[in-house]
C-alpha cells in the first residue's frame, strides 16, 4: 500500500513540475496585426521654407532743405496724417528776414532802373541836337540795361529766400501713418551736407510685403504668383497668406550661405501684422488637388516569412523589379531597386506596387504613380479607394498585447517599447 502511495505521488510531482515548466517555459504565441490604408482623395504640395521681415509697400523719408531750430511738432508717432498736412515747423525768423532784406535791395534797384532810364533819355536828346558825344549815349544806355539786369538778379533772390522760407513748413507728401519721429521742438537741424531724416510715413498698413531671404538652392523652383502662408511670433496660431510679387536677381552672402531677397505681397486687412516682425514663410511650389493618394511608406512594404505563416502570399518581383513566373524568392525584399519608368506618358509618371489586403491574402498588385511631397504618393491607375494597401505590420505576444490594452492611455510608455514594427521586414517567404 505505501509503494502505490509513493508511485502515486511521484506521478503527481511530475504532473506539476511538467505543468509549470509549460507555462513558464512554453513559446509565447506571436500576434501579427497588419497596418493597412485605404486610398483617398487628398491634396499634394511641395513648399519651400524661408524667414523673412514684415514691411509696408511704400515708406517715405521726409527731411528737411533748410537748417534752423524746431519750432513745432505737430504729429507723433503712428499718427495718421493726409497728403499736405503739416508736420512740424521751423523756425522762420531768419529766413524772413533774408527775405525781408532781399525785398528792400529789390525795391532800390527798381528805383535804380527808374532813374537810369531817365537819365539815358535825357543823353539821348542832347545827342540828337550834338550837345554829347556818341560815347557818353553809350555809358547812359549801359547803365540803364546793366540795372534792369541787377533788377532781375535781385528778384530771383528773392523768389530763392522765399521758397526757403516756404521749406520751413514741413508738409506730409503722402496720405499714411507716422511710423517714425526723430526730431523734437528746439532740435537744430542741419541741412548744409545731406538731407536730415524727420519723419518715417508709411503709405497704407493695409497692404504690406515681407522681404524673405530664400536659399540658392530653394530659388530655382520659386516664381511669380506662387500662393505663399507664414507666421509670425506674435499671433502663432493665425497663418497669414499671400503672393510671391518679385524675386531680386542680386544676392547677399552670410556665413556662406547665398540666399536670394524674394518679395511677397501679404493684405492686411485686420492690421495684425506689424513692420518689423518676423515671418515664418513656406512657399507653395507646387500643389495637386482633389487627387488619389497612399502613404509613401507603401511603396517600401514587403512581406517576409513571418507574414508568410498567417497570409497567403500572391505575388512576386522577378530581379528586374516586374511580377513574373521567374520571380526568385529573395526578389521582394526592401533592397530591391524600384522598377524602370517604361512607357510612361510622361517624366512625372512612374510604375511602382503595392501589396493589397484581401481577405487572408496579400496580392502584389502595379500601380502608376506620379507627384509625391515624401510622405503621400499620388496614384495615377492601379487602385481604387476601396482597396486596403498594406503599409506595414507589428508583432507582439498575447501577453504584451493585453497589458497595452489594459494600461491606461494617459501613463507615459517607456523608450523603445516592446512592439515589434516593420514595413520593410526582408526577404519574403521560401528564402
Amino acid at each position: 500500500m505505501k509503494k502505490f502511495k509513493w508511485v502515486i505521488w511521484v506521478v503527481v510531482l511530475t504532473s506539476v513540475g511538467v505543468a509549470i515548466w509549460a507555462w513558464k517555459f512554453r513559446e509565447e504565441e506571436t500576434v501579427i496585426q497588419l497596418q493597412t490604408e485605404n486610398p483617398k482623395i487628398g491634396s499634394l504640395t511641395n513648399a519651400v521654407t524661408a524667414t523673412g521681415t514684415v514691411q509696408p509697400v511704400d515708406t517715405v523719408a521726409v527731411g528737411s532743405q533748410v537748417s534752423g531750430t524746431i519750432k513745432t511738432v505737430y504729429v507723433d508717432f503712428n499718427s495718421t496724417v493726409k497728403k499736405g498736412q503739416l508736420l512740424a515747423q521751423i523756425d522762420k525768423s531768419l529766413m524772413q528776414a533774408q527775405v525781408q532784406q532781399i525785398s528792400a535791395n529789390l525795391q532800390q534797384a527798381q528805383a535804380n532802373v527808374v532813374y537810369q532810364k531817365s537819365n539815358y533819355d535825357r543823353q539821348n536828346q542832347l545827342y540828337n541836337v550834338g550837345a554829347i558825344s556818341k560815347a557818353d549815349l553809350e555809358a547812359a544806355q549801359y547803365s540803364y540795361s546793366s540795372a534792369k539786369d541787377n533788377v532781375n538778379s535781385i528778384a530771383a533772390q528773392l523768389r530763392s529766400a522765399q521758397q526757403n522760407l516756404s521749406f520751413t513748413d514741413i508738409y506730409s507728401p503722402i496720405d499714411g501713418t507716422v511710423l517714425s519721429r526723430s526730431i523734437s521742438e528746439g532740435q537744430t537741424v542741419a541741412a548744409s551736407f545731406s538731407t536730415p531724416e524727420l519723419f518715417s510715413i508709411a503709405k497704407d498698413l493695409k497692404k504690406m510685403q515681407v522681404q524673405a531671404s530664400v536659399d540658392e538652392a530653394d530659388i530655382g523652383n520659386v516664381n511669380e504668383g506662387q500662393r505663399v502662408s507664414f507666421t509670425v511670433d506674435a499671433f502663432p496660431k493665425d497663418t497669414f497668406s499671400g503672393t510671391v510679387k518679385e524675386i531680386r536677381l542680386r544676392s547677399s552672402v552670410s556665413s556662406n550661405v547665398v540666399t536670394y531677397t524674394t518679395i511677397i505681397d501679404a493684405p492686411n486687412n485686420d492690421m495684425k501684422l506689424k513692420p518689423g516682425m518676423t515671418a515664418n514663410i513656406s512657399i507653395y511650389t507646387k500643389e495637386m488637388n482633389n487627387v488619389l493618394t497612399i502613404p509613401a511608406s507603401a511603396l517600401n512594404f514587403r512581406p517576409d516569412s513571418a507574414l508568410a505563416k498567417k497570409y497567403a502570399i500572391e505575388g512576386m518581383l522577378n530581379p528586374r523589379g516586374k511580377p513574373g513566373e521567374d520571380a526568385e524568392p529573395n526578389a521582394g525584399n526592401g533592397s530591391m531597386p524600384p522598377p524602370p519608368n517604361e512607357n510612361a506618358e510622361n517624366d512625372s509618371v512612374q510604375h511602382a506596387f503595392v501589396w493589397i489586403k484581401k481577405d487572408s491574402a496579400l496580392m502584389l498588385k502595379p500601380i502608376k504613380i506620379g507627384f509625391d511631397d515624401e510622405t503621400q504618393v499620388q496614384v495615377l491607375s492601379g487602385l481604387s479607394q476601396d482597396d486596403e494597401v498594406v503599409t506595414g505590420y507589428s508583432q507582439s505576444t498575447k501577453a504584451e498585447k493585453k497589458k497595452s490594452e489594459a494600461s491606461s492611455p494617459f501613463m507615459p510608455k517607456p523608450p523603445g517599447g516592446s512592439n515589434k514594427k516593420n514595413n520593410n521586414p526582408g526577404p519574403p517567404p521560401g528564402q
